[in-house]
């Protein structure tokens, strides 16, 4: 009897990966892919019983009924203990921290105190935070899943003191309110606000909302795109 295994996410990159994680894998384990939070409950984690559970990019609370019963491994951009907490991408580019690590840990009560399993090094000096998080996804899943799977790692206690960072919120995207010293700054701010489902980047006129995203430097001069919302 084959092995099993979940993948729970919801970006389209990782459910993508995890399809063809699922194919390149599928004469060793049989994988479930959870994609809505609703089907993450114990009767179905039960029955299915993986030997492993992957959670890519996950944006709700594990239910602790689960990570007490079954390894569960989550993923985090930053060089843990460095970085734990909310937005870790952001917070590290705000803070012109650009080479960073990919840390596989096991979930634990304490948010991102968990074992680490193994860490991959990775720079994020450029490119949208989509393009950012959709290369993240391809080492998650050419590399680091498999190095779990095919060597099953002891995790081991994290090294260091802890350093938090702050969930950020959405009107914390108002370019206004930021005191931008240079380009640069203002490319990394644009940049790192520029994924699926997160909150762009923006300044208000009026009733209208001006978002930006796509961003590139060109020469002395950033460029991109923008639209503009009638917010009535």
């Amino acid at each position: 009897m084959k092995e099993r295994i979940i993948i729970a996410t919801t970006k389209s990159w990782n459910v993508a990966n995890a399809l063809k994680l699922r194919d390149d894998y599928s004469d060793e384990y049989e994988i479930l892919l959870i994609t809505n939070n609703a089907d993450l409950n114990y009767k179905t984690i039960s029955e299915f019983n993986p030997k492993y559970m992957f959670f890519p990019h996950w944006s709700w609370i594990i239910p602790e009924e689960i990570y007490n019963n079954y390894e569960c491994v989550v993923f985090h951009i930053t060089d843990l203990p460095y970085g734990r907490g909310g937005s870790p991408l952001q917070n590290l580019i705000v803070r012109n921290i650009y080479n960073t690590k990919i840390s596989a840990l096991k979930v634990e009560k304490d948010l991102d105190a968990g074992k680490i399993y193994l860490k991959k090094d990775y720079y994020i000096g450029m490119g949208s935070a989509e393009e950012i998080f959709i290369n993240a996804s391809s080492i998650i899943f050419s590399e680091m899943i498999p190095h779990i799977l095919d060597n099953n790692p002891v995790p081991q206690e994290q090294n260091g003191d802890p350093v938090f960072f702050k969930r950020r919120k959405p009107e914390e995207s108002d370019m206004v309110q930021m005191d931008f010293s240079s380009l640069q700054e203002i490319y990394d701010f644009i940049r790192m606000l520029d994924a699926e489902g997160y909150p762009k980047s923006f300044i208000k006129l009026g009733k209208y909302k001006i978002e930006f995203s796509e961003v590139h430097e060109k020469s002395d001069e950033i460029v991109g795109k923008f639209e503009v919302i009638n917010e009535k």
